[in-house]
């Protein structure tokens, strides 16, 4: 098992890590009758197509032997509805270090492979924008 989630009522949920015992609380947004106190499961998964992105390009990072420690990513999540559902996820994802084109290609490129993007519908719109330094 990857994690174990309990409801606790009031449209919040907790969700635990199995091997690190770390814990996510979840609650509904304000637009869906929720507090808005917590991430939504679908700020979640937004977060988690962000996360995976710059992880991969950590993993090459590392692999072409350069330095993207720094790298931050701005996250918009857009909802549909009929039915309610993420229609698009902007991503920003911004770097401290320029790096010769062909890096910054092969950065990108690997970004865009993440297991996390695959595993999302077609129809869902991932918009994502590299912002190097000037």
């Amino acid at each position: 098992m990857t994690s174990s989630i309990e409801y606790l009522g009031n449209l919040r949920t907790t969700a635990t890590h199995l091997t690190s015992e770390k814990i996510i609380i979840t609650d509904a947004p304000i637009d869906n009758q929720g507090k808005g106190e917590a991430f939504s499961p679908t700020d979640l998964v937004a977060t988690a197509l962000a996360s995976c992105l710059i992880t991969i390009m950590g993993i090459k990072a590392k692999n072409l032997g350069v330095d993207i420690k720094g790298t931050r990513a701005e996250v918009t999540k857009i909802m549909g509805i009929a039915p309610r559902r993420i229609v698009e996820i902007k991503i920003d994802v911004i770097l401290p270090n320029i790096f010769d084109e062909k890096t910054q290609i092969i950065l990108e490129k690997a970004a865009t492979t993440c297991p996390v993007a695959n595993s999302l519908h077609l129809e869902l719109k991932q918009n994502i924008r590299f912002i190097w330094p000037s």
